[in-house]
């Protein structure tokens, strides 16, 4: 008997696709293969391509509400906020396409409204004023989820790498930066652990002295 389909189902095995073969071979006719269906029952559940990522984009951050929402850490609001940032990365990072799919999408998923929700939660009961909370959510920015945000992507693999050097002259310290610090990342061009993490405890030391 055929398991019943489901728009959870749907959205699992989308998920499966992404992390097996990338987001960019995620459509619908290449999930309803994976499901063993055509396509156009999928309709049933999603609309279309946007409904999908949109469907992939809430199933994500379930991921990493389920993973914050477990964090225990023993000390004060620093340490917590620490252990949930990146609790999140892990879950980042065994999606390594969650940060495109997220910055994608013209609605943001309910679930991060409730996890920032909880980030402020945390720093009022802590003694901050929501003045600061207000410019610690800025400044976090998409940290709490486990990634920061490139201004720019400057990769030997594609033309942003070949558009700085043909500018070198013109911008001399932005590419030199970028010719000593390109590395082998996790994620984004230069979004190294050990760069999340500093910028992460830069961050909470700066929110503490605010305080």
């Amino acid at each position: 008997m055929r398991k019943a389909l489901t728009r959870d189902r749907v959205l699992q095995a989308a998920v499966t696709i992404a992390d097996r073969d990338g987001i960019a071979a995620l459509t619908m006719r290449r999930l309803g293969a994976e499901l063993g269906v055509e396509a156009m029952s999928l309709y049933h559940h999603l609309r279309g391509k946007d409904a999908l990522l949109d469907g992939v984009a809430e199933t994500l951050v379930g991921e990493i509400l389920e993973a914050v929402e477990q964090v225990v850490a023993d000390g004060d609001w620093r340490a917590l906020l620490r252990a949930r940032f990146l609790a999140a990365r892990e879950i980042m990072l065994r999606h390594r396409w969650g940060p495109g799919v997220l910055n994608s999408r013209a609605d943001v998923p309910f679930g991060v409204l409730r996890y920032y929700d909880s980030i402020i939660g945390v720093m009022i009961g802590a003694g901050f004023s929501y003045r600061i909370a207000h410019r610690a959510v800025h400044a976090f920015g998409s940290m709490p989820l486990g990634f920061v945000q490139e201004a720019f992507s400057p990769s030997a693999d594609d033309t942003g790498g070949d558009d700085l050097a043909a500018v070198a002259d013109l911008l001399p310290n932005l590419v030199a930066m970028v010719a000593s610090e390109a590395h082998e990342a996790e994620l984004g061009w230069c979004d190294s652990q050990v760069e999340f993490e500093f910028t992460l405890d830069l961050l909470l030391d700066g929110l503490d002295r605010a305080r």
